[in-house]
Order: C-alpha cells, then structure tokens, then sequence
C-alpha cells in the first residue's frame, strides 16, 4: 500500500461492528437462558440476580463480522494479502475466547488459564502479531532480539487480558474502558499512519477500530442494570485486541520523526509509544498493580477473588453503581486525552511529565488504601472527640455529671457508637 486508507472506511466499520454485536446479543441472552449460561449471585458479586453471561459470544461473533466486512473493502484488501497477521489475529482471538468460555462454564484453574492465554500469545508470534522494538527516550531503540520476543509477547497478553478481566466487576465498565481506550488508540494509530511514522499496511489501528465497535455494540445490553454480561469468554477476548493492537501500534512505528512533528507538542509520545499502553489502560493496569500488591501482602494466591479492586472502592466510598462506572469512564477519557491531547496542540509538550506526575499522585491518593485509612481514622477521632465536648458541654448546661462516649446509653436512651474500621484495602 502506497496511500493511507481513507478514514470513512474505519469509521463504517466502527458501525459495522458495533450494530452486528449489539444484534447478535439479543440471541445471545435468549439462548443462554435456555442452555444455563449464566451467572448465578454470590457474596463476592456485585449483581443481585440470575443473569446470562453470553456477551462474550456476541462480541466474539461481532469480531468476525467486522473483520469479514474489512477484508472485503477494496481500499482495506491490501492489508490481508501478502501476511499472515489478520488470520493469526482471529486463531489468537479464538484461543483465548474458547479459554474464556471454559472458565465461564467449568471455573478453570489459575495455571490453567494461564496456560490458555500463553497458548494465545503463542498463536499471534508465530504469526506475526507482535512487536519489533522499542522506541525509549534518551537511549533510541531498542531491538528485539527472536529469543526475547516470544517471551515479551506471551507476558504481555497475560497483563493485559487480566487486567481487563479484573475490572469486569460493575455493569459495563469493562466494556467502557475499553471502548475509551481502543478508540484512543485507534485515532493515535491512525494518526501515526498520517505522518508517516507507521505503516499504512500495519493492522493494529484497523483492530482498535473493530475492538471499539463490539464494545459500543455491547454497552447498551450491559450498562446498568445489566441484561447480560461479557463473561470471561468476552473479557479476555478484549484484553487479546487489546494486546494486539498495542504491540503492532507502539512496537512497530518509525524510528525517526521529522518536520513539524519533531517541533511539537507530538514529539513527547512519538518518541515514546511504549508509554501509550499505560496510558490509555491506565485503569485496569492500575487497578491490577493494586491487586498484585495486595494479594502478595495478603499472601494469597493471585486469582484469589476479593472485593477491595478499584470499582469496590468507589461503592464503598459512596458512589452508586452507575456513578462507580461513570467515574472510572472518566479517568480513562482523561487518560487517553492526555496521550491525544499532543497531536493537536504543539505547545503542551514540556508540561506533560509533571502533567504524569500529577495524575500518578492524584491516583495514589485517591486509591492508595493507607493513605485513605488514615483520613477515615483521623475522622473519626474527630467525631469521638466532638461528641465528648458536645455531650460535656450539654451535661455541664443542667448541671449532670458528665459521662464519657464510650458506647453506653446517652441520655434519653440515644446509643453513641464509635466508627467502625475500614478493612484492609490493600
């Protein structure tokens, strides 16, 4: 291919595979309701009733419909001729949805799913699907060399198909964050791709496309309250494009950047493209660190299911469901723009590492456990020591004895109860 692809062809597929997976979920439901396939509450579930987990199914499906429609677009057909990358992509997507849907009827074993997911990983090197190098700042690139490949793909899917399956916890937000994210990605590819920094025959950009669309297909069957989940099937599917698109994107780009990109604001990330995965899926990855940290204090295994993720915590500050998921959409638009934001205007390029900066302390703030332990603790010696001066000053006004709040009955059989503690979030 001599010319980018003209973007109206991505923006029909976007819509392709966005109508073809919200379609297809309604048999979906229908069917998954008749053969058992759903997922029944628990007390480490967020969801109060019996509901079908096919989404997966959907997405999948949707998957191959838009990838069928791609290949058939003449401004698109070059890029399935002369490689094996889009066959290697759907084998890969295969592997690890069948994967997804064992564990979603029979609960597979860590090592198992693991074991599955390298398989996956396995499927898109051989094929091609994976990265050449790294771009890092100050030290050029970086090669990699056959007998570190295999090993960096493998680990790479394995972070990211987990940690979009962790988030799968409240009603649509897995599928929103991702939608966020590989639409972000898909605009950063192709922005690439207009510059010359990329390929025009590279097909991450076409794969953040097709992820963004069965996720728009997918939300308004799953936003709260949900007719039906993604299951484990649609889950790891997800974090797969994911993975994909993002070492074919930020592991194939052009080593140098010229003219006007190379004096603007653009310059910071186009130098930079490994950093654009930890942006943009700052949410799952974080929330997976957090879990990682605190399953290893806890000496638990990693698989170990609690309820102290991200989404959790947000419940147990106060935040509703719907809000919950509205909050971290949030931080993953601001996440993105903050990797888009430099394409178009030239002059943020010096303040976006102290922009980086803020947003990690900002995240270590609002979600870091003891920090937040000892607010919640410091809030309650201050209601313990406001009730003691409220109930002094209120037995010294009619001349009674004071008693201290520690539990017992107050006068006019009122029960002052201290605060409980928060539990160990970490």
């Amino acid at each position: 291919m001599s010319s980018t692809v003209p973007l109206n062809w991505y923006a029909v597929l976007l819509v392709v595979a966005a109508v073809s997976t919200w379609v297809l979920t309604f048999p979906a439901r229908r069917i998954a309701v008749r053969i058992g396939y759903v997922a029944q509450p628990d007390a480490r579930k967020v969801h109060q009733r019996v509901t079908p987990q096919s989404g997966g199914v959907a997405m999948f499906l949707g998957m191959l419909v838009a990838w069928a429609a791609a290949a058939s677009v003449p401004a698109l057909a070059p890029l399935f001729r002369g490689t094996s990358e889009p066959l290697g992509l759907l084998l890969g997507a295969a592997v690890i949805f069948g994967v997804g849907l064992i564990d979603d009827f029979r609960d597979m074993s860590a090592p198992a799913k693991v074991a599955g997911e390298v398989l996956a990983a396995t499927v898109l090197y051989f094929m091609g699907v994976t990265w050449f190098q790294f771009k890092i700042p100050a030290a050029g690139f970086l090669l990699l060399s056959p007998e570190w490949t295999p090993l960096l793909t493998a680990l790479w899917v394995i972070a990211i198909t987990n940690a979009v399956n962790l988030i799968d916890g409240l009603d649509g937000l897995a599928a929103g964050v991702v939608a966020i994210a590989s639409g972000a990605l898909a605009v950063y590819g192709l922005h690439l791709q207009h510059l010359g920094n990329l390929p025009v025959d590279n097909i991450g950009p076409l794969i953040a496309v097709v992820t963004c669309g069965i996720c728009l297909g997918f939300l308004p069957h799953n936003f709260h309250p949900a007719k039906i989940f993604m299951g484990d099937g649609g889950a790891l599917l997800l974090g797969l494009l994911m993975a994909a698109s993002t070492m074919l994107i930020g592991g194939r780009s052009a080593g140098t950047v010229g003219g006007e990109a190379a004096r603007s604001g653009q310059t910071y990330f186009f130098f930079a493209p490994l950093f654009i995965p930890f942006f943009i899926l700052g949410v799952p990855i974080v929330d997976m660190a957090f879990a990682f940290i605190r399953r290893t204090a806890n000496r638990t295994g990693f698989s170990t299911p609690d309820k102290n993720h991200l989404h959790h915590r947000l419940l147990r500050l106060g935040h509703g469901h719907r809000r919950s998921v509205l909050i971290l959409w949030a931080w993953t638009v601001l996440l993105s723009g903050f990797v888009l934001f430099p394409l178009y205007i030239s002059s943020v390029n010096a303040v976006i590492p102290f922009g980086a900066l803020a947003l990690v302390v900002i995240l270590y703030t609002l979600f870091h456990p003891s920090i937040r332990r000892q607010a919640e603790a410091d809030d309650a010696d201050e209601a313990i020591d406001g009730a003691d001066g409220g109930a002094a000053a209120s037995m010294a006004d009619v001349g009674a004895p004071v008693v201290p709040a520690d539990g017992q009955d107050a006068p006019g059989g009122a029960h002052a109860v201290a605060p409980a503690a928060t539990v160990s979030d970490l």
